[in-house]
């Protein structure tokens, strides 16, 4: 547990699922005040039902712009403002380059890029006022290395990640900005893409032999956003069970 989380007001985008509901229970958890965004308004209306510590969910969709500014004032009026962003929001569609259309790629770059900004945007505004505060950003292993099927996925996160390093540089010392860059994590999105079959194809070339759990990727938000961290930014922290450290 973290004692500085405590009272932390928390934004959580794409937390109603996956990684970022596991990451917004985790910081309520923590004793943190957490509203989450979420483009699904069945799924918010579940976490709030399930999950009392965590004190507002708003729809938006964070590639729009006034989505956007309208969650954030949300914000300020539930919250009273931000300490923490997990600008997490993102869609992922398997298909080969020839096959993507450029609808689709504008949309994937829209939510998980141009949103990342977006929020990034309207949270450093306010923490700006106050001289403190974190930013964190889900990106991937697939803005590592290149992989197949997903060019659009890829450069989206590819770009997460440099949009987190100026970010850092830029905003340094008050604030501090990471990217977490999951492999592969057993989410919704990623059973929805994979049959069982490839689950465990995928899992034999893992050195830990399986899937993350959204669980772990939150506890590694957590410790990012806390004091324990203050003196880790710019910087991308691959949570993968060993896949990038080469080939088994």
């Amino acid at each position: 547990m973290y004692e500085d989380l405590v009272n932390r007001r928390v934004v959580v985008t794409g937390g109603a699922s996956g990684i970022g509901l596991a990451t917004a229970r985790r910081f309520a958890a923590e004793g943190a005040r957490v509203m989450i965004v979420d483009w699904n308004q069945l799924a918010l209306q579940e976490v709030l039902r399930d999950t009392p510590r965590i004190v507002n969910g708003v729809r938006a969709d964070v590639s729009r712009p006034r989505d956007v500014e309208m969650a954030f004032a949300q914000a300020d009026v539930v919250l009273g403002g931000i300490d923490v962003l997990v600008a997490n929001a993102g869609i992922s569609v398997r298909r080969p380059f020839l096959e993507i259309e450029y609808e689709q790629w504008s949309t994937v770059l829209g939510i998980n890029l141009g949103g990342m900004f977006l929020c990034a945007r309207e949270a450093i505004r306010r923490m700006q006022a106050q001289r403190s505060g974190v930013i964190l950003f889900t990106a991937s292993t697939n803005g590592m290395f290149g992989h197949p099927f997903y060019a659009d996925y890829n450069a989206a996160k590819a770009g997460v990640i440099l949009l987190m390093k100026t970010i850092a540089l830029e905003f340094a010392p008050w604030l501090r900005c990471n990217a977490v860059c999951p492999g592969y994590v057993l989410t919704p999105m990623q059973t929805a893409e994979y049959t069982p079959e490839m689950l465990e194809q995928v899992n034999r070339k893992i050195p830990m032999g399986r899937h993350a759990d959204p669980e772990e990727v939150a506890a590694l938000f957590a410790f990012l956003a806390s004091a324990e961290a203050s003196y880790i930014t710019g910087q991308c922290i691959t949570i993968d069970g060993g896949e990038t450290a080469g080939p088994l």
